[in-house]
């Protein structure tokens, strides 16, 4: 039985999108937070950890990026995951004032919050915040999380699909201790920084341009320690092992002051 990490409650997205990755019978370890996510991998409790790193409306999640840089697990796979969110509570639509949920999905549905007036509370995950809302009982509070997250803990559903854009995704990394091995349709994830001077960043990305590699994604994070530095996390198309891609990240890491290769993959579609 293979064992997989995710942070929130039962019926929180990363339990959903972890089955749907793995597609086979899997054991789900719920845990509070994402650093106890990757702890728990790290030190063999689980054979997987999955970690939601961007959202289709409300953009990166922080706190995984941050968290990318400090861990040695690696990145072994990517899911992205439909999202489809619903109100959950007691009391009917016109009733609801107040309404919990994780800060990403209250962004995620703001028009129709905004909409309908109510006031909005973060709570530290989806699901966990149907077990808030169903511990106060009134009909005045609701919550935004998935409809699975409403079969478990026993709660109607007061309104469907209510996110500010249907076409809603979350991407998720898998990662463990393993590598993942070449399959032709790879993508590399790697975390740099650069001395903080002109053309620093060009000359990374013109290397990139003269093999011919396509680079998905590009973002950049304060560092932690220098004030107004940052790493760059950066995606693109290939296996690290692969001739070609592992000659451009030599030459890539000359022109750093630190580089590292959280993983490659197989490239997930939309589903």
């Amino acid at each position: 039985m293979i064992h997989v990490s995710f942070q929130g409650e039962r019926g929180a997205y990363s339990e959903d999108a972890a089955r749907s990755f793995f597609n086979e019978e899997i054991e789900t370890v719920p845990l509070p937070t994402f650093v106890e996510v990757l702890e728990n991998t790290s030190i063999d409790k689980t054979k997987y950890a999955i970690l939601p790193v961007e959202n289709s409306l409300e953009g990166s999640v922080g706190e995984s990026y941050d968290l990318l840089y400090s861990t040695s697990l690696n990145a072994t796979g990517e899911i992205y995951h439909k999202i489809e969110h619903c109100l959950i509570g007691i009391g009917k639509l016109e009733e609801v004032d107040t309404i919990y949920s994780h800060p990403q999905a209250l962004g995620q549905c703001r028009k129709f919050i905004e909409h309908h007036n109510m006031k909005t509370i973060p709570a530290y995950d989806t699901a966990g915040s149907v077990k808030i809302i169903k511990e106060i009982n009134k009909r005045n509070c609701a919550c935004i999380a998935s409809r699975a997250a409403s079969v478990i803990h026993n709660m109607p559903i007061i309104a469907e699909n209510i996110a500010n854009n249907l076409d809603n995704y979350t991407r998720f990394l898998i990662l463990s201790k393993t590598d993942s091995p070449e399959t032709g349709n790879d993508k590399t994830s790697i975390i740099f920084s650069i001395k903080h001077e002109p053309g620093s960043l060009y000359r990374i990305i013109e290397k990139f341009h003269k093999d011919s590699v396509n680079l998905t994604k590009i973002e950049s994070r304060p560092m932690k320690t220098n004030t107004w530095e940052y790493n760059f996390y950066v995606d693109f198309e290939g296996h690290e092992k692969n001739p070609q891609i592992s000659e451009m990240l030599d030459k890539i890491k000359q022109e750093t002051l630190f580089m590292k290769v959280l993983g490659s993959y197989p490239s997930a579609k939309l589903s």
